[in-house]
Formats: structure tokens, C-alpha cells, sequence
């Protein structure tokens, strides 16, 4: 019998409740457009998610997903990771989600390295709570927690997971569907956590944070061993040659004042934790589990 191929249709579950025009629309549209391209198997496919807007995107997945608690998406999937290697595993948060409450979780999850597709959903406020300050809102801005401006400068996640030491370092947009469904690729294939920044747009609350019909405000990194540029932009913004083994220079387009979507960073030979414990189990000594307490008799 020869299993029918996956279809967009397939991995339909119901329509979106999301605000019109929501950048989400777009992320997970992406990943069903990869899902079906490489042709993963639903069943052996989980989707972990924490809470705000991007947590409702397990439900719109026909695979296997977990709407887990409040910036510990990281710590279910690591446990998923652990249980169960042979799944393809992508965990989806919010700029809050992952940088505020989950913060200690990004952290130790991209030291940990364990295989999985990491998408951070930047729309730069808490917006499922009605247009908050978040981590990354940028300075200035008036939002219902601080009208008359946010305070403080707002966290660079990019620059933030090249500091932790994060094995793969990717920013896309959500508007730029072949950009981001190449970036998938690219983060799935990586042997480790990858970190894939989305610029994603919240036109409920701020629609003229991201300028989606103009490209004069972005560049594109290119190389072999990168991520190509957008077909439908690459003629329309310059695209820089940028080897992703460079580190320094990855920090430097990551902390440059213009937007720069791109492989960052990739280290393939990085140690991943669910390897080490995985060798540790299929190599640890076989006893006989009648005899396992013998060591604490008296």
C-alpha cells in the first residue's frame, strides 16, 4: 500500500482565530508549505507552543501538538526531545513568551542544543493582552502599560542568541513567504537548536511598525552555505555576502541599525544534551533488575 502524499488540505484542522491581517497567518502558513515540501509524516510531527497570540499555533496543525504554560514551551519540548528523538519538533513562541517569563528557558535551551526548530514570533509587544510593553518593543513607543512611550531600549533577540552561544542564528518575516519557508529548511536540517527570528507583523495594534510593501529598510545575507534571498525581492534590495561560520561578523549585521534576514550564524559541530544522554543510555552496562537495590543492602 502506498501512503497518498501530504497536502496543505491534510494539515488543516480549522480556520485561525487571529486578528485580520495577523502576521501568525503567514509563520504557520510557512511551515505547512515546509511540512509538505519535505513531506513529514503528521504523526511524527509535534508542535510545542507556550501562550499569547503564536501560542494557538499548535491547534491549527494537523499533527501532534502541546499549547503548553506561560514561556515554558522549551522545557516540554527538550522532554519531548529526550523521550522521543525521532520526532521533528518545532517550538513556536512570542518576543514575551520567550524573552520575558521564558528567558531562563531560551537560555538553557540554546546551551542545551537539542534538535528542534525554534521560532521566535517578534511582533514586539504583548499584543494577546491588548498592546503591552514587551522585551522587544522599540524605544519610544506608546503602548497601554507605558503610554507615553516605552522606556528602555528593546532587547536584540538575535544578538541575544548569538551571546548564548546558539548553534544556528536565522531572521525572516512573515511576509516574505519564500524567505521564511526556505528558512525552515535551512533551521531543520541544522544537527541542534535552531533560532529562527520572525519579524511578524500585529496591524490590530501597530500596523505601521513593519513596512511590508517597501524593501529599502532591509538587506538580505547570501552565501553557499547560507540562505538565499527572497526571489520576488532580491532585485528590488541589496543582498550581502555573508559566511555564516563568522561569528563577529554575524554579531555585527545582527547589531547594525538596518534589518538584515539571513543566516547569521551555524555551527554544526556544536555538542547537543540529547545526544550525550541518549550515548549514555544505549552505552551504559546492562544488570539484571532483580539485583538493582543490591548495592544499599546492609
Amino acid at each position: 500500500m502506498i501512503n497518498a502524499p501530504v497536502t496543505i488540505k491534510d494539515l488543516h484542522t480549522e480556520n485561525p482565530r487571529w486578528c485580520a491581517g495577523c502576521g501568525d497567518f503567514g509563520v504557520i502558513m510557512g511551515l505547512k508549505r515546509f511540512i509538505v515540501d519535505r513531506q513529514l509524516v503528521p504523526a511524527r510531527t509535534v508542535n510545542v507552543s507556550g501562550i499569547g497570540c503564536s501560542g494557538r499555533a499548535p491547534n491549527y496543525f494537523n499533527t501532534y501538538g502541546v499549547h503548553s504554560i506561560h514561556g515554558r514551551p522549551i522545557t516540554v519540548a527538550m522532554g519531548l526531545a529526550l523521550a522521543r528523538p525521532d520526532l521533528n519538533l518545532f517550538v513556536h513562541a512570542g518576543d514575551g513568551d520567550a524573552l520575558s517569563i521564558g528567558g531562563n528557558h531560551l537560555i538553557h535551551g540554546i546551551n542545551k542544543n537539542f534538535k528542534c526548530v525554534f521560532l521566535l514570533y517578534d511582533n514586539e509587544m504583548y499584543a494577546l493582552t491588548k498592546n503591552q510593553t514587551s522585551p522587544t518593543t522599540r524605544k519610544d513607543h506608546p503602548t497601554n502599560t507605558q503610554p507615553q512611550g516605552s522606556f528602555l531600549n528593546p532587547i536584540n533577540p538575535i544578538t541575544v542568541a548569538l551571546g548564548l552561544g546558539a548553534s544556528f542564528v536565522a531572521s525572516t518575516a512573515d511576509w516574505i513567504p519564500d524567505h521564511l519557508t526556505t528558512t525552515m529548511k535551512a533551521a531543520f536540517d541544522h544537527p541542534g537548536f535552531a533560532f529562527v527570528h520572525i519579524s511578524q507583523r500585529c496591524p490590530h495594534f501597530d500596523p505601521n511598525n513593519f513596512d511590508h510593501k517597501s524593501s529599502a529598510w532591509f538587506s538580505f545575507l547570501k552565501h553557499a552555505n547560507g540562505i538565499e534571498p527572497d526571489r520576488r525581492l532580491a532585485d528590488k534590495t541589496e543582498a550581502i555576502e555573508h559566511d555564516p561560520s563568522d561569528m563577529m561578523a554575524g554579531f555585527k549585521y545582527a547589531a547594525a541599525q538596518r534589518r538584515y534576514f539571513g543566516l547569521f550564524y551555524q555551527d554544526k559541530n556544536k555538542p547537543r544534551y540529547d545526544d550525550i544522554l541518549h550515548n549514555l543510555v544505549k552505552n551504559a552496562p546492562q544488570k539484571d533488575r532483580s539485583k538493582i537495590l543490591d548495592a544499599y543492602l546492609i
